[in-house]
């Protein structure tokens, strides 16, 4: 008789069966926590150990290093977090030509395969694939890439997308409480505080907003010193708020925005252009790859941090939260949902939150809007506290319950809980601690696989499972 293959549940098709990785070099405890981009498919991800000790996971190659100290202020432990944005720091280049771009500054290989986006110069807005890179240690390096209308000249500046990875650490802030690092570099950056909470503890997220995922794309019909007119769109009031628009081609290419406010033609930016868009010009709304929230603290009060400014806004929703977050709490950005049971319109929109504290609470912040909303939705039993994991990848939030090995998926499209099975390898003490990330194979620019990872509570043992 033969067996249907559409039913998921058929054992040899769609078992779930965790495998056995490379161990972390250290147990997970108190506070430890992972760190991954939002994007589900970058090789790197940090397991930040304390203030002092932090690892890299290559993804690709199943092992750890350990990387420079991060020497963070603080006190390390409940509400310790961080997220990772899309671009490095901005590197300068000392010349190149149309195929390539020199820069006395120390790289690493990690370039190879990412994009770098031109900043100033004649390619300003401009991106492409690096193909490969030159290293010479103490000297010139170089970052290889297709053509480019114009020369690399010497003082253009770039940015890689290798990203960096933002820490906030716990206890009392002081001035290097919360701060960056970026694998491509290897640097460390101080970050202000100044303007955040005073003290951090009991749980805490960052959530970065980044511009991996167009949301809407058109033509500039024409713009004053701080809108931009599309004659063509049709969107909803304010739908486009807080998210950013960057210019792609035409008059002002390579600028970015942050949009203040929207009608249904036109986009208001928080700040005036430096060079006045008009019938030239091409446009797309992205996230918004300046913001960083901080949720947490046992509170419900929130945090915006300014990569750009370096520099922290306190949020006043027009909608509070209901509740505080407390001890179990997630924040996961939604950025593009496959599902056909989504309304492309939120894309980006919003950060669901579980609020932990031993409850079966979700709370949804709108960033459009800047209002919180506590969605009800279908399996609402399960409670979540100390030791439970959260991990988005694509239309869903994968959970771990606590040290009980028990796992969920929250469906973000059909607003339902449903189990995804046990993991029987026993585990200690839960602790607090995001402890989970989703990694997806891509091949030509299709998702072949999709990978969940995780380490258990109080030991260095690392799974993964193969998700559908």
């Amino acid at each position: 008789m033969a067996i249907s293959i559409t039913n998921k549940n058929v054992p040899l098709i769609h078992k779930k069966e965790p495998q056995f990785m490379t161990p972390a070099p250290v147990n997970t405890a108190a506070g430890t926590f992972i760190i991954t981009d939002v994007k589900e498919s970058d090789n790197l991800t940090m397991f930040v150990v304390s203030s002092t000790v932090q690892y890299l996971y290559h993804n690709d190659e199943d092992g750890w290093v350990q990387i420079p100290s991060g020497n963070l202020g603080g006190t390390f432990g409940a509400g310790s977090c961080g997220h990772k944005s899309r671009w490095s720091n901005t590197l300068t280049a000392n010349g190149g030509t149309t195929k390539q771009a020199n820069t006395a500054t120390a790289i690493s290989g990690l370039a190879k395969g990412a994009i770098i986006r031109f900043l100033t110069g004649a390619n300003a807005g401009l991106e492409r694939t690096i193909n490969d890179v030159l290293i010479t240690p103490g000297g010139t390096n170089s970052l290889y890439f297709n053509d480019l209308p114009n020369a690399v000249a010497n003082t253009d500046t770039f940015v890689v997308s290798t990203g960096r990875f933002f820490i906030w650490n716990a206890g009392t802030m002081s001035a290097t409480s919360f701060r960056s690092y970026d694998p491509l570099t290897s640097v460390w950056a101080f970050l202000s505080v100044t303007g955040g909470p005073t003290s951090w503890g009991t749980d805490g997220k960052l959530v970065v907003t980044p511009s991996y995922d167009v949301f809407n794309q058109g033509d500039v019909g024409s713009a004053t010193v701080n809108t931009l007119t599309s004659s063509t769109s049709f969107w909803t009031v304010n739908q486009w708020a807080n998210y950013q628009v960057r210019i792609i081609g035409g008059t002002g290419i390579g600028q970015v925005r942050t949009i203040s406010s929207n009608t249904a033609t036109q986009l208001t930016v928080s700040q005036n252009w430096t060079v006045t868009p008009n019938n030239t010009s091409k446009f797309v709304i992205e996230g918004n790859d300046d913001f960083i929230y901080l949720l947490g603290n046992n509170a419900v009060t929130m945090y915006r941090y300014s990569i750009g400014a370096n520099s922290w806004t306190t949020l006043s929703p027009s909608v509070a939260r209901s509740a505080a977050p407390g001890i179990g709490m997630s924040a996961n950005w939604v950025s593009v949902v496959d599902s056909t049971g989504w309304d492309t319109d939120r894309n980006g929109r919003y950060i669901y939150s579980f609020r932990g504290a031993a409850t079966n609470t979700l709370h949804r912040y709108d960033i459009a809007s800047n209002a919180w909303a506590e969605i009800s939705y279908i399996g609402q039993a399960e409670t979540l506290t100390t030791g439970t994991s959260y991990a988005k990848l694509d239309r869903y939030i994968y959970i771990r319950k606590e040290n009980t090995g028990r796992m969920f998926k929250y469906s973000i499209s059909g607003n339902y809980l449903e189990p995804i099975g046990t993991t029987l390898y026993p585990e200690s003490t839960a602790v607090l601690g995001d402890k989970m990330w989703g990694v997806k194979y891509v091949e030509n620019g299709e998702t072949k696989l999709k990978w969940l990872y995780w380490l258990g509570n109080t030991n260095n043992i690392l799974h993964r499972m193969l998700v559908f």
